[in-house]
Parts: structure tokens; sequence; C-alpha cells
């Protein structure tokens, strides 16, 4: 006796004869990005390093007098947090995520399915990008609050370099988080990230620091935007730490896109 839901066949002719096509490419970069930005938002170590210890350390700036931080404080303090933030969401976050995606063949199973490796790399960068944007609309919201008082001209910049920064410290995220393993990045990208954090202290004025010095030290990501967002807060175009953000960029992603391993 034929059972009663297989009686008889309930879809037309034909109906499977044809594979399903696949989503639009924009579709699959949205669910994506709303993926990973669930996941983000579910990690409470993440959100402490991308957005908790940034909010202590602009408030202990602007409130303990530290080192030779020019007055007004906030305006110096909130360009290093910022960059705090951007390096804790971009780098960090993202290169320890990869890196245990990895670990627990997240990705290998992201790349056996229909989804191109392409839109696994844009959705993890428009959740970055997100991210950042939400967190520096809170940060200068609370330093606004503490007297920030940015020009229109100077936070169009600022939103620039924020954004070349963040690109700049994804593809770091990404090579490192692609290429070495979950338990060497876990330790490696917070090491990297606290050093990163000196630097950017040292473009505010935490240390005074001779001017040969300070002219090396714009090499390092975490300083030139530091530096940009303070060139761009006091109306100036910061060509130099521009192109360093993206030389790093440019040389990092091509690093990432060559040696990056899903497993």
């Amino acid at each position: 006796m034929s059972h009663p839901q297989t009686a008889h066949n309930r879809f037309a002719p034909g109906t499977f004869a044809r594979p399903s096509a696949p989503a639009p490419v924009r579709r699959m970069a949205a669910a994506q990005t709303r993926m990973e930005l669930t996941l983000f938002l579910r990690n409470g170590e993440q959100l402490l390093v991308a957005l908790i210890i940034p909010l202590a350390a602009l408030v202990a700036l602007v409130a303990i007098d530290f080192g030779a931080v020019p007055e007004p404080r906030v305006d110096h303090a909130i360009t290093a947090v910022l960059t705090m933030s951007v390096m804790g969401t971009s780098f960090t976050g993202q290169a320890i995520a990869v890196a245990f995606d990895r670990r627990y063949d997240a990705l290998k199973r992201l790349g056996g399915t229909p989804l191109p490796p392409a839109v696994i790399i844009a959705g993890k960068i428009l959740a970055t990008l997100i991210l950042v944007t939400g967190q520096t609309v809170i940060l200068g919201a609370i330093a606004i609050a503490m007297g920030w008082r940015p020009s229109l001209a100077g936070a169009l910049v600022g939103a620039v370099m924020i954004a070349l920064g963040s690109a700049a410290f994804s593809s770091m995220g990404l090579l490192l988080g692609g290429t070495m393993r979950a338990e060497i990045v876990l330790g490696l990208a917070n090491l990297i990230w606290f050093v990163l954090i000196g630097a950017a202290g040292l473009a505010i004025g935490v240390v005074d620091l001779p001017a040969r010095v300070a002219d090396l030290l714009v090499v390092v990501p975490s300083y030139a935007l530091t530096d940009a967002l303070l060139t761009a807060d006091n109306g100036g175009l910061p060509a130099l730490a521009a192109a360093v953000l993206l030389g790093w960029t440019i040389v990092c992603g091509w690093f990432a896109v060559r040696h990056f391993s899903f497993t």
C-alpha cells in the first residue's frame, strides 16, 4: 500500500529537470554581509577590542594629564582612539575570525558552496566597513559631547582616511589570518595590535619625539592613520599618510590574494 504522502507526485513533471539559477551576486553578498555582522556582534571579545577599550582610552586620555598631548586634549585623543577602534575591527578581529574559520573548516565548507570566493571576501569587507562606520559615529558623538568640534571639511577628509585605514588593516588581517595557524594568529594579532596602539599614541604626542623620528614613523600604518586624522582635523590634506595607507593596502592585499588558504 502506498504511503498517503507519496501516493502521487506533488510536483509538476520537469520541475527538477534543470538546476535552479543561483541568486544574484548582490543578494549573495548581502546575505554574507549579514552573517558576518551577526557573528561579530555575538562575539564579546571583538566588541571589547573594537569599542569598549577605545571608549575607555578616550575618557582616560582626556581626563588624565598624561604625556605631552597638546590642548585641547580631546582633539588629539579622538584621532588615536579612532585608529585604535579601526584596528580592533579591521585587523585584530578580522585576522582572528578568519584564522578560526579556517581551523574549523568553516571557510572550506563555504568554498564548497555555490558562493564565489570573491563574494565571501566581499562580505567580510562590507561587514567591516559597516562596523567601522558605526564605531566612528559612536566614538565621534561621545568626543563631541566632550568638547571636540571638527569642521565639515575635516570630517569629510577624516572619513576618507578612515576608509583607507580600514582597507589597509583589513588587508593585513586577511593576510595574517589567511596564512597562519589560528593559535599563532591569536597571540600575534593581539601583540601587533598593542604595538600599533603605541605608534598611534606617539602620533598624538604621548611622548615628545625628535622630528626625524616622527618622519620615519609615518611608514607605520597606525601612526600614518592617526597623523592623517590630525592633519584633516586641522584643515590640511594628509597626502603622505594617505599614500602610506594605500601602499599597505596594495602590498598586503596582493600577498593575501596570492597566499590566502581556505583550509
